[in-house]
């Protein structure tokens, strides 16, 4: 056997080992629509404060529960989406959509996100609402990039993105809200596009 072979078969079998540890069955068409989403929980939230009545957001005010709601919203219809275009790939690739890999993808995302979504949720219990957008940019972050290690590695840059994206929207907390548009919504778009054209038009 010549050396070219013995580096074609060292390559596929590479290739298996990583398919078999990696969940590489995500849409890229699902970043996009949770884009989608995001920009429109943006206008929907934006319309709410602008015709508010109060100066401020207050935790047990109408408004406040309302933008709680439509963020709920958002991420509700983004992970349905998500679920049913990501299994409608792995079908079309022959593979599981649970899995061994796909297990470890959603409990490393997870626990950066829930751990952020907790932490936001005991400070707007304290009624401090100035950071809240640039700390769920950097935990969405840090749970893209613990997970990219079980999934396509190019989720990393979106994690990297979005934590950069957090830190300067701390810096600026009075443009916190479009960081956050930024952030999840036209990232989202740009970036589900790119894995779209990349990865399942393959």
């Amino acid at each position: 056997m010549e050396p070219k072979d013995y580096l074609k078969d060292i390559s596929e079998i590479k290739n298996l080992m990583n398919k078999s540890s990696r969940f590489i069955s995500l849409s890229g068409l699902s970043g996009v629509m949770a884009g989608i989403y995001a920009l429109l929980g943006a206008a929907y939230a934006y319309w709410l404060v602008s015709n508010s009545t109060h100066e401020y957001l207050i935790l047990d005010g109408t408004v406040f529960k309302l933008i709680l709601l439509d963020l709920f919203l958002v991420a509700l219809f983004s992970i349905i989406t998500a679920v049913i275009l990501t299994t409608r790939k792995a079908k079309q690739n022959g593979s599981k959509i649970w899995d061994t890999s796909s297990k470890r993808l959603l409990i490393n995302f997870l626990i950066p996100l829930v751990s952020g979504g907790l932490y936001i949720l005991i400070i707007l219990g304290n009624q401090k609402y100035g950071q809240t957008g640039a700390l769920m940019l950097i935990f969405y972050g840090l749970a893209l990039i613990n997970a990219s290690k079980y999934s396509i590695g190019d989720i990393r840059y979106l994690g990297v993105i979005e934590i950069i994206l957090g830190l300067i929207a701390a810096l600026l907390p009075g443009y916190g809200f479009w960081f956050w548009v930024l952030g999840f919504g036209v990232m989202h778009i740009v970036y589900g596009t790119w894995m779209h054209f990349k990865h399942d038009k393959k």
